[in-house]
């Protein structure tokens, strides 16, 4: 900027904020030509897995699932829920969690046809004779997401 002071004295308040905008378009350039190949190499770190760890456990499935879903990459989450329910069908707590959280990201893609499959097929898993010892937060979650989607499909009807 120091260097334009002589010549703002003959210039008007336009031609100033002129000057004082390309200063500045020309920083954030810099800036991004600098900032570019980090987002770059965070992005190909989390490219979609192509072995998950035998070792890893069902809520650390789960941890990474969350961490890749609050990023936005829903393909890796939901590779980390199909693990879960292939190697562990039989510990329901987490069958269920991974059921909702698939659901749950079709409701968030606005794939709501989806969601309401998956909600559904969850949903059935509580009408059994054992249902008193499935997690319950999944049921009320799942029926509070269903009445969302049924809300956005009756205002898209209107």
């Amino acid at each position: 900027m120091y260097k334009y002071v002589k010549a703002l004295v003959n210039l008007n308040v336009a031609q100033i904020l002129l000057l004082c905008y390309i200063e500045a378009t020309m920083r954030i350039r810099e800036k991004f030509v600098i900032i570019l190949p980090v987002i770059l190499l965070f992005a190909a770190c989390y490219s979609v897995p192509k072995e998950i760890s035998e070792d890893l456990t069902p809520p650390e499935l789960i941890q990474r699932a969350q961490e890749a879903s609050d990023l936005n990459r829903y393909k890796v989450s939901l590779v980390y829920y199909q693990t879960i329910l292939e190697r562990f069908p039989r510990q329901m707590e987490y069958v269920c969690a991974a059921e909702y959280e698939i659901a749950f990201i079709a409701y968030k893609q606005k794939n709501y046809e989806a969601a309401r499959s998956g909600f559904n097929a969850l949903l059935r898993r509580y009408e059994s004779v054992d249902s008193e010892l499935l997690p319950q937060q999944f049921r009320i979650l799942s029926n509070i997401v269903l009445e969302k989607i049924d809300e956005i499909e009756n205002r898209r009807k209107k």
